[in-house]
């Protein structure tokens, strides 16, 4: 399997960002990914905290 160009602090931190307002289009344009990417990682790691990915990663 291919590794993930973001960490999952960082992909919990763009979701913050997002949830704080910041619209998606410029998100994705602003770190570099296409909606459909940024939409993917927000359906596994939406609503986690870096404890809870890190807890997930270890199992």
């Amino acid at each position: 399997m291919r590794k993930s160009r973001f960490t999952e602090a960082q992909t919990i931190g763009m979701i913050k960002e997002q949830e704080a307002g910041l619209p998606t289009a410029e998100l994705c344009r602003k770190h570099g990914l296409s909606p459909a990417t940024f939409y993917k990682l927000k359906a596994k790691y939406g609503g986690m905290d870096l404890s809870d990915a890190k807890r997930l990663k270890q199992l």
